[in-house]
């Protein structure tokens, strides 16, 4: 389902949402049902700038898309290089909130051998994104918009002024929480988590959880499967697309690197199977690298993993 006209705009996609700064560690196997008293030799470490919508943009500006960004940001050395890697990509900061609180960050530990990773993570509750901090000016000013399902009021509230608008909108849900159900049913095409979604509906079958959503959503309906791609239902379509096979460095990030490819496909106009084709052809090229927004590939890399 192609996208409505949307009003004359500044940037194609305006995020609202979620960012971090992420300490990652190579390690040389993974801890996740590891002995408690492991210890073991770091192979590297890298500080990478990521977040839901952070990576997003960063992941849509590398194919193409103009972007800015809606959101908080704390204080001290982890803050800074958050507003160097936003620039350095070409993300707008539209509305970067300051706050006196810690940056948002992340440890994440990969297992070098698959790719597969623990996130251990921490947000001040003074970084929380309320609605007053969303700018109606700059919505009304997008072809997109996404939002994430951390702080729900403000995200809801994004949401609300894009329809008032006429600006489409996506979003990245990922659990169920209070008021999740409302901010799915804002947007113009809301793409889940398959862990969120069975949560959310109840069911564990994604296509069946799909089906049960169609009853109240008209929008093109879209779950992402990790290994098993990702699938999505267009009217009464339901269109699955297998994943690509990479061996995986680092899969930090990827369901970000997804959603912004997404929302670049989409406004380009194509057929769902086309648009979750070039998402997860974005998706697949992230793993293979460190980093979450460091890690979102350019259009010419998406267009080899395509052909290849």
């Amino acid at each position: 389902m192609p996208p409505p006209s949307a009003p004359r705009s500044t940037w194609d996609i305006v995020g609202v949402g979620a960012n971090a700064v992420d300490h990652v560690y190579i390690l040389p196997v993974s801890l996740a049902g590891g002995p408690a008293d492991a210890k073991l030799r770091i192979r590297r470490h890298v500080i990478s700038s990521g977040g839901q919508v952070a990576t997003m943009l960063a992941a849509a500006q590398k194919l193409g898309a103009t972007t800015a960004y809606v959101g908080t940001i704390g204080a001290g050395d982890d803050a800074a290089i958050l507003r160097a890697d936003l620039a350095r990509s070409g993300i707008h900061a539209a509305r970067l909130v300051s706050r006196d609180a810690p940056q948002p960050f992340a440890v994440i530990l990969i297992d070098e051998r698959t790719g597969e990773r623990i996130v251990l993570w921490d947000r001040d509750a003074r970084l929380r994104l309320e609605p007053g901090d969303v700018p109606a000016d700059v919505i009304a000013h997008a072809r997109l918009l996404h939002v994430d399902d951390v702080d729900l009021e403000a995200s809801i509230d994004a949401a609300r002024l894009a329809r008032a608008a006429g600006v489409p909108s996506i979003c990245d849900i990922e659990r169920a929480a209070n008021r999740v159900d409302e901010l799915a049913a804002l947007v113009t095409c809301p793409i889940f988590a398959a862990p969120g979604l069975s949560e959310i509906t109840g069911v564990g079958d994604p296509e069946r959880a799909l089906r049960k959503l169609r009853k109240t959503h008209p929008g093109v309906l879209t779950v992402t499967l990790g290994p098993a791609g990702a699938m999505a239902l267009d009217g009464d379509a339901l269109v699955h697309v297998p994943a690509f096979a990479v061996r995986a460095i680092d899969t930090t990030g990827a369901g970000d690197v997804f959603r912004g490819a997404f929302a670049v496909a989409w406004l380009e106009r194509r057929a769902t199977a086309d648009v979750l084709r070039f998402a997860n052809a974005a998706a697949a090229v992230s793993c293979t690298r460190l980093g979450a927004m460091a890690g979102a590939p350019g259009r010419d890399e998406v267009d080899r993993r395509l052909t290849a």
